[in-house]
């Protein structure tokens, strides 16, 4: 019984991490490309687009498993940047920007690797206090509570001036992320995704959020999968921030407002909320769409013709996106299916 239990487990492990390395495939292939050119705008673009990856494919993980839409995962994404910049600036730079930070903070100054770490264990914590609460609901309850979750972190950001410098940005962070740097980052938090989406909990977190009665009858203890699920999403929304803080060097509030909340739930929902892939899928696609729409938005000139000016285009593209996703590909374009699920189908288990 033993064997066959271990048996069953490799396989799964084996193909979760092999499915997560072909989830990254096109992700890796198009920054290789972009690394080639050398364009410096193109590597930033890129960076942008990893940054996404990452911050998207850790929403798959709360919304593709637990079936409930957030509002909320880049309250995670900010609290990664802001921890890691004010425990990695240098003390002499925060004698200029946060002079009256609390804590002590102003004469305290980490390495980026101890920041991480730090970091990392805030936003745990802050994601157990919050999800013990969030997990306990259901339905549009639970949407309405990541919304407020969303408007009140944005306001301690933004009037909490001594320490987050409310609309000012926040500057004088260490810049030592690079492209290849961060695309292993995401490669790591899209293998991690697939492990749970493929472990028992993801399966039974899934099926709970098709039939909740039918779960519990089986035993299944949904409130502390939801939980698990909220910490590991915002864990991995939180590495989001942090590789974006790194690289930037600049963060302001407004970056992770809902600008960028609907950004990136249009995302997974056009590639498949479903699928870690469809994350993947919907990044790219979304990323490389808006670029375009970008330029026509600057009134480029076609075939002799100069187009006029469309300022708000993207945004006015943005929402189609989501209405047209929703009405014609609910699932999105992945669906239920992964890259792997595609090219290698799985048989059916035999006794």
């Amino acid at each position: 019984m033993t064997s066959t239990n271990q048996s069953r487990r490799r396989p799964f492990l084996r193909r979760a991490v092999l499915g997560g390395l072909m989830t990254a495939l096109p992700m890796l292939l198009v920054c290789i490309a972009i690394i080639a050119t050398g364009e410096q705008w193109m590597v930033r673009l890129a960076y942008a687009g990893v940054v996404a990856v990452v911050v998207v494919v850790g929403l798959q993980i709360q919304m593709g498993n637990s079936g409930g839409v957030s509002f909320s995962h880049t309250v995670f994404v900010a609290i990664g940047a802001y921890a890691v910049a004010i425990l990695s600036v240098p003390v002499q730079m925060k004698k200029l920007i946060i002079p009256n930070a609390p804590f002590g903070l102003a004469d305290l100054s980490l390495s980026p690797a101890a920041a991480v770490l730090v970091a990392l264990l805030i936003v745990a914590v802050l994601a157990v206090i919050t999800g013990l609460v969030i997990v306990r609901v259901s339905g549009i309850a639970a949407d309405i509570l990541t919304l407020c979750l969303q408007i009140i972190a944005h306001s301690v950001f933004m009037y909490w001036t001594s320490l987050f410098r409310g609309s000012q940005a926040f500057f004088g962070i260490p810049q030592f992320m690079t492209l290849p740097a961060a695309l292993a980052v995401a490669m790591a938090v899209i293998i991690g995704a697939r492990i749970f989406r493929d472990s028992p909990w993801g399966v039974q977190l899934r099926a709970s959020s098709e039939n909740l009665l039918a779960a519990r009858c089986f035993a299944v203890n949904v409130t502390r999968l939801r939980l698990l699920a909220w910490i590991l999403s915002a864990l991995a929304c939180s590495i989001g921030g942090m590789i974006f803080a790194f690289y930037i060097g600049t963060i302001n509030a407004q970056s992770f407002y809902f600008p960028y909340v609907f950004l990136t739930v249009a995302m997974l929902i056009l590639g498949g909320m479903n699928s870690v892939s469809g994350a993947v899928v919907g990044v790219l696609i979304i990323s490389i769409g808006i670029e375009l729409i970008r330029n026509l938005e600057n009134g480029p000139v076609l075939f002799g013709i100069e187009l006029p000016t469309l300022y708000g285009l993207s945004g006015l593209a943005l929402g189609a996106v989501i209405i047209l996703g929703m009405v014609l590909r609910p699932a999105g374009i992945m669906g239920t299916r992964e890259f792997d699920d595609i090219l290698f189908p799985r048989r059916p288990e035999t006794e």
